[in-house]
């Protein structure tokens, strides 16, 4: 598929192109998600670069490579009336509670604009669920798109934590995130699309994002950018021809994001109690040892 092909899937997509309408969404938002410092404010201002058919590079997501990473809330940018893309904030690390924040914002429980806190126990991310019945979102349709830096291999322990977590993006949304590989041209991505693969990953498409110092468009680079907005709206035709009812899936996805809290508090809990159980037994056997023997 051409360049030209893309952009206008891409502007003249419509929630009602399918026999059953748009079922009672009003637009697509793309989620982006991952670690950061992976690229997901670049890829933003990629994804309008080369969908306005300008010269001029805007930088309109603030982007720097750092461990910290710029993103600290949720940032919507439309790229057309009916697709949004959304910068949300990036994680560390896989930690626990970490991700019941990344379920939060993929869930759509924090509002577009609000500042996003990693905390350590559970009971901030029950108040968003609760805070964010005032005004319920239903009405999106919600694709994750998992942002990645292929210069940074899996380690083969971390493999499993990872598909994990992807499974339970597509619990979460009824979509397996696509996977996009950042920073293409300066690593060995094959390797990783192989890992991603076996993750169970359907779409895989590796990248190399504009930047105000790398902005000359060429085709190889635009057409791959496109291509991963393509997928999106793919996986959301290939969904719309079945029956969907968007509150129930709201509801569905906050019945797993509170199983999730619990389940994690519930194990929180387990590893307090045994922590606490082998400071004792330390402690009595610090005390054996020191009993004279009579």
């Amino acid at each position: 598929m051409d360049i030209k092909q893309l952009k206008d899937n891409i502007r003249n997509f419509s929630l009602d192109d399918g026999d059953l309408g748009s079922q009672g969404y009003t637009q697509v938002l793309l989620q982006l998600f991952g670690f950061t410092g992976h690229g997901k404010s670049s890829f933003i201002n990629s994804c309008k670069y080369v969908l306005e058919d300008v010269e001029n590079f805007i930088e309109y997501a603030e982007a720097r490579e750092t461990p910290e990473g710029c993103t600290m809330k949720r940032n919507a940018y439309p790229l057309t009336e009916l697709i949004t893309i959304v910068d949300n904030r990036g994680c560390s690390k896989l930690k626990h509670f970490e991700r019941a924040e990344v379920y939060a914002q993929l869930g759509n429980f924090i509002p577009i604009g609000q500042e996003v806190v990693w905390r350590g126990n559970y009971q901030p991310v029950m108040e968003d669920l609760v805070n964010a019945e005032s005004e319920p979102n239903f009405t999106d349709f919600i694709v994750p798109i998992f942002m990645y830096n292929a210069r940074q291999q899996i380690k083969e322990k971390e493999m499993e934590e990872v598909k994990t977590f992807l499974n339970n993006c597509m619990e979460m949304t009824g979509v397996f995130p696509i996977i996009v590989l950042t920073f293409k041209t300066n690593a060995d991505y094959m390797e990783l699309e192989k890992q991603f693969r076996l993750m169970g990953a359907e779409t895989v498409i590796a990248i190399e994002n504009y930047t105000p110092g790398s902005h000359i468009k060429t085709l190889g680079r635009t057409t791959e950018i496109l291509m991963v907005i393509d997928s999106a709206l793919r996986n959301v035709r290939f969904r719309m021809e079945q029956p969907r009812d968007p509150r129930r899936e709201r509801i569905e996805r906050k019945k797993f994001l509170l199983n999730y809290i619990h389940q994690i508090s519930l194990h929180h809990e387990r590893e307090k109690i045994e922590n606490e159980k082998r400071e004792q037994d330390t402690k009595g056997e610090d005390k054996s040892w020191k009993c004279p023997i009579l």
